[in-house]
């Protein structure tokens, strides 16, 4: 027998293979295909297709400076790479946060109990096993988190860098020494960085985990720890700190990429410059403020109740299962026998806090908002997934056959209402019934669209699509190379982001004195549906077809010579 033969146990062994990260793997590999099946089948809604649109354009002309009325820059810098490699299509241009949503299931294992040789030093904080993979099943189904995981809008990045922020920090508590902490650190300081960049709503985020932290030190004040809770958080704040050397490096960190997204561009690519350092930090703080403070002061207020009710109403009609097993997994670590869990606390009130931030902050009452309560409410829900395997465990090795049965009937229910919801919303039809599409929604399929315009334009000189009417024509000269831009401009989405994607030439016209004016007849023209009559009396030799562009109030008609 070879020396290097481990059968006679004096050869290497090798390492154990971890189920649990392979159980995680498996996971997200089904969590990926999930969002890339069918991702451009459901067209364009108003806020995708103008950041398609204006990444588009910061494609074509290399400029791009932030603007906060358009949301983030994280999405526009990326769909720059990403549109230039594999083209433009509703697909690829959504490819962007269906492999971020894809991927998440992988943060699951920031959350898990750390592996020690020492028994004792193993944190029981932390979540177990089982719970570690439902954890991360649960951010690969959850409809809320599935059906924006397959939508152009930086709501679903910022939840998922959230998570890592927070898994990040999990870590760095439960490292054993600052070697260990620093990558996580780094890595934290860059997800915030990144989260900064996804949305605007990343300030809810900060007011959410301020909240959520001052009520998982008071319940650990008042259940477990009792005195020696400032001793706790004392502890926690100096390794959080961590050395100067290191606290600087993950500041540094921060500032790099932060410095990234903001910065202006010019040719495609940021000058370094004081001025360039400037716009990214004083300037993107002074537009930000403008818009989303200054701004909202001047008519930008609403009613809370209303937004606060349509929200619960979302959440429980697309995400129910996600909330009750959150609101399970809460109470029984709260009030249970054993000691209480500050991840499983802490995630909780997060989830309860963004409850109230959220419909305060926003300027829209919106399905998405949702996604900033659901994505907390996956840590607590995994808790009551692991109580019910407990249960099952416990019965299964009591030869209890009832328990077993009722364990399986909860277990099949559970992934049943899951399966069921994820399949009418993200696969469902667009309609006014599914309760997380937005008005802005087309509810007819703009691929014909796009098929006819392609084919008309073909070969044209001039102009190619002229939009007829006030509706879609302001007053004065819009050029709508960058926001803000004219209502006019946005009720024409989402057909510029298409248009865009074929390189039309567009203009506009507002009324009949206009079409008289015009050197030749461009092969298409848009306009509203009510004007379909007395345009075909002017557009001899074209077909006409009509479009729904939201939900309800918004048809066009399509005249292609």
């Amino acid at each position: 027998m070879s020396a290097a033969d481990p059968s006679d146990g004096s050869g290497p062994r090798s390492a154990p293979v971890d189920r649990v990260v392979l159980a995680v793997v498996a996971v997200t590999l089904l969590a990926l295909l999930a969002r890339f099946v069918g991702l451009g089948s459901r067209p364009f809604h108003w806020d995708e297709a103008r950041v398609g649109y204006w990444s588009l354009r910061f494609l074509d002309t290399g400029a791009f400076e932030y603007r906060p009325v358009a949301g983030g820059p994280f999405l526009y810098v990326v769909e720059r790479f990403v549109l230039g490699a594999v083209g433009a299509t509703d697909a690829t241009a959504r490819a962007v946060v269906a492999v971020v949503g894809g991927c998440s299931p992988l943060l699951a294992l920031l959350f898990r109990r750390r592996r020690s040789a020492d028994a004792s030093a193993t944190p029981r904080y932390r979540l177990t096993d089982t719970e570690t993979v439902a954890m991360a099943g649960l951010l690969a189904v959850s409809p809320t988190l599935l059906y924006y995981g397959r939508f152009l809008r930086g709501d679903l990045p910022l939840a998922v860098f959230g998570l890592v922020v927070v898994g990040c920090t999990v870590r760095v508590l439960d490292a054993e020494d600052a070697a260990a902490a620093r990558p996580y650190r780094y890595l934290g300081a860059a997800a915030l960085a990144v989260a900064v960049a996804a949305s605007a709503f990343v300030v809810g985020y900060l007011l959410c985990w301020l909240a959520a932290a001052a009520l998982t030190v008071d319940q650990r004040r008042l259940v477990d720890a009792g005195e020696g809770a400032r001793d706790h958080l004392e502890r926690a704040v100096e390794r959080l700190r961590g050395t100067t050397r290191s606290a600087l490096g993950a500041v540094g960190v921060f500032l790099v990429v932060h410095l990234f997204f903001y910065a202006p561009r010019v040719d495609g690519s940021i000058r370094p410059s004081p001025a360039a350092v400037e716009a990214a930090f004083l300037g993107a703080a002074r537009a930000f403020y403008g818009v989303r403070v200054v701004g909202r002061r001047q008519g930008g207020e609403h009613q809370l109740l209303p937004y606060l009710s349509a929200h619960v109403e979302t959440l429980l009609a697309a995400s129910a299962v996600v909330v009750g097993l959150a609101a399970v997994g809460f109470l029984a670590d709260r009030y249970g026998r054993g000691e209480t869990r500050p991840v499983i606390a802490f995630h909780a009130y997060w989830a309860g806090a963004s409850l109230l931030v959220f419909p305060v902050i926003t300027e829209e009452s919106a399905a998405w908002l949702t996604v900033h309560t659901v994505a907390p409410a996956v840590v607590p829900a995994a808790a009551a997934v692991g109580l019910l395997g407990r249960y099952a465990s416990r019965s299964l090795s009591r030869d209890d056959a009832v328990g077993v049965a009722v364990a399986a009937l909860l277990a099949l229910a559970v992934a049943g209402q899951l399966g069921v919801a994820a399949a009418g919303t993200a696969y469902g039809p667009t309609t006014p019934e599914n309760p997380l599409a937005h008005h802005a929604q087309p509810a007819d399929d703009l691929d014909p669209f796009v098929a006819d315009v392609s084919t008309a334009i073909e070969g044209n000189d001039g102009v190619d699509v002229l939009f007829y009417g006030p509706e879609f024509v302001p007053v004065y000269d819009d050029r709508p190379d960058r926001p803000p831009v004219s209502d006019a401009w946005g009720n024409r989405l989402p057909l510029p982001w298409y248009l865009e994607r074929l390189g039309a030439e567009t203009d506009g016209v507002r009324e009949e004195a206009g079409l008289d004016a015009l050197e030749s007849q461009p092969p298409v023209v848009v306009a509203d549906a009510s004007r379909r009559a007395a345009l075909a009396a002017r557009l001899e030799g074209y077909e006409s077809s009509t479009y729904r562009l939201s939900l309800w109030n918004r048809e066009v008609v399509v005249f292609v010579r």
